[in-house]
């Protein structure tokens, strides 16, 4: 017999009576489930309709497989689903173990098979039931929120490493305005006696006649004198550099003018400087080739980079400095070919009192990019540097084209 839905009323058992097997198979022909009855041995012995609408294949074409149901499996999961198979057949149970049908058509579908064995009434073995389910779509779900929670980890990572920089900011900048500090203190009390002395010096060295015994040496003290004069001046910029009012310039000019600061080193060195300068757009603000910057501090600063890559670099290199524009940035870069720095020494370049020219006497009391960096941050710029032993170093400086603070405004 079998089941027809538009049978009548009268033909389904009354209540309380014994319902006929074939009502039963019934039952299981119109599960959405992908059903199967397997023998203790492993065999196939009934399919329900639906493994076609899963797999393409038929239950007649899958009852006349040997290895059921091996061959309705993609290759790479069938070894792993065969030892599933052998384990059911041997009695045990199984519940959700995901694996991929392949279709008639080539197409994959992700799959879920929970199994159970079954006895009769006298508790002899019938084999064991399969009972198939499609989880494609719980697979797909699964899956984005997998990339979901990778996303996240990769943003809170991002974000912990932020917070990281930016302790590790704050703890640079108290550790400077303490070094600021104390060097401010000792500027102040050395400017005072130093103060003095020169002002001695320059009277004793206008009353005494050039033919006195080593008067050349006098030029040579005057020389020193004017260098401390400048260390205890880059220690009052440490602390408290003096921000100078942003005007209006040409940076072409501004240029030039560091371009011939610059040469008494750049001969002395035996090193070229080569500029490289492109033309400005217009803004609604400025007009060509026209900043609004400080230009003071400006040439302090690209003139302290382009002297540390000048004794950088050996006779006969070449520093290139380019100027250009991007969006509503100044970039100017300092580029040389020089002995390049470890990554342990650029993460030390910007601390106050650091310097790597310890080989030479008088140079190097490390304020010098300390400042820089200080000079480039107030004009709410950015400075980076890249380099690499024996291949060179690259400062980049970015700075607003026009430079708008409160203080300046009012």
């Amino acid at each position: 017999m079998t089941f027809q839905r538009n049978q009548p009323a009268d033909a389904l058992p009354s209540l309380g009576q014994p319902i006929p097997p074939e009502f039963f198979r019934a039952i299981a022909e119109s599960t959405v489930d992908w059903e199967s009855w397997l023998s203790s041995t492993g065999q196939i012995r009934w399919v329900n309709r639906a493994v076609q609408r899963y797999t393409g294949y038929t239950p007649e074409e899958c009852l006349k497989m040997s290895d059921y149901p091996l061959p309705l499996i993609v290759p790479e999961d069938r070894e792993r689903m065969s030892h599933q198979w052998k384990e059911a057949a041997k009695g045990t149970t199984g519940n959700n173990i995901e694996f991929q049908v392949l279709h008639k058509d080539g197409a994959t579908l992700w799959m879920a098979v929970s199994w159970q064995p079954m006895i009769n009434r006298d508790g002899a073995s019938l084999g064991f039931r399969a009972s198939v389910r499609d989880v494609t779509e719980r697979r797909r779900m699964r899956e984005q929120l997998r990339l979901q929670n990778e996303r996240l980890e990769q943003i809170v990572e991002a974000r912990t490493a932020k917070i990281a920089q930016l302790e590790q900011h704050r703890l640079n900048m108290e550790k400077l305005a303490a070094l600021g500090e104390l060097a401010a203190g000792v500027a102040h009390e050395i400017n005072n006696p130093l103060a003095g002395i020169r002002n001695a010096f320059a009277l004793l060295k206008r009353h005494l006649p050039r033919r006195v015994k080593h008067y050349d040496k006098l030029d040579l003290i005057d020389k020193e004198i004017e260098r401390i004069r400048g260390i205890t001046h880059q220690m009052f910029q440490l602390y408290c550099p003096t921000q100078q009012k942003a005007v209006v310039f040409n940076i072409h000019r501004c240029l030039d003018d560091l371009m011939s600061l610059s040469l008494p080193m750049s001969r002395k060195w035996n090193v070229a400087v080569v500029l490289d300068c492109k033309r400005l757009e217009a803004t609604d603000t400025l007009d060509t080739d026209l900043v609004h910057l400080r230009e003071g501090e400006l040439k302090q600063i690209l003139l302290n980079l382009i002297h540390n890559a000048i004794q950088a670099s050996a006779p006969g290199q070449t520093v290139r400095v380019e100027v250009f524009q991007q969006e509503e940035h100044l970039v100017v870069k300092v580029i040389d070919k020089g002995c390049g720095m470890d990554v342990d020494i650029i993460n030390s370049i910007f601390d106050p009192f650091f310097s790597t020219k310890t080989t030479t006497v008088g140079q190097g009391m490390g304020l010098g990019l300390s400042v820089t960096r200080g000079l480039v941050e107030a004009m709410q710029g950015t400075i980076e540097v890249t380099s690499h032993p024996g291949e060179g170093t690259q400062f980049c400086v970015m700075l607003p084209r026009c430079l708008h603070t409160e203080s300046e405004e009012n």
